[in-house]
């Protein structure tokens, strides 16, 4: 799933520019791919990587290492329900949105409690990314689909206790060539 994520196909410009990205503290994903790319984002600022579950990608059960023409072969209802209703859309061993979204807020909050006025690089995944930006915008779960997060996609929310501004979502502008990875 997309995210800023993926750096081993990022270009060298991109590796660079991420050095600015983060000031304070670099907390991401425990997945490999997530943490890799955190790990490359921290070491100019000699900061450690901060792995935090609650960042981590969606949890698709039963859905976890199939190609979407094998997910919607497989599994056709539960398929046409997460692209129709992802609110609503359950299936075998598959966290639910309302779970997702719970505790990425929830990781949120402590980022937010134990960094307080300082700039952040969260590395995560799409379904989570998407969460939390939906969340910026006050946008429910059925908008899931309202926007797109390319792999290595930077989005850059700044947070104040009475407001939230999104600055720049799914940039690319990183990439050489600026076409997503």
């Amino acid at each position: 799933m997309p995210g800023v994520t993926n750096v081993k196909s990022a270009p060298a410009a991109w590796r660079t520019s991420a050095a600015s990205w983060a000031e304070h503290t670099t907390p991401s994903s425990p997945l490999a791919r997530a943490r890799d790319t955190a790990v490359i984002i921290a070491a100019p600022h000699r900061l450690a990587v901060q792995e935090a579950a609650a960042f981590s990608e969606m949890g698709f059960g039963a859905w976890e290492g199939l190609t979407r023409d094998e997910v919607r072969e497989r599994f056709a209802d539960a398929h046409r329900a997460w692209v129709e209703t992802p609110q609503e859309a359950t299936w075998s061993g598959a966290e639910d949105l309302a779970a997702v979204r719970s505790r990425a807020l929830a990781g949120l909050a402590a980022l937010r409690t134990a960094h307080q006025g300082q700039t952040i690089c969260l590395v995560t995944h799409g379904i989570t990314g998407r969460l939390l930006i939906l969340e910026a915008l006050g946008l429910g779960l059925d908008r899931l689909w309202t926007f797109h997060l390319s792999s290595t996609g930077i989005s850059e929310l700044e947070f104040r206790d009475d407001w939230t501004t999104l600055h720049r979502m799914n940039s690319l502008i990183h990439l050489a060539d600026g076409a997503a990875a």
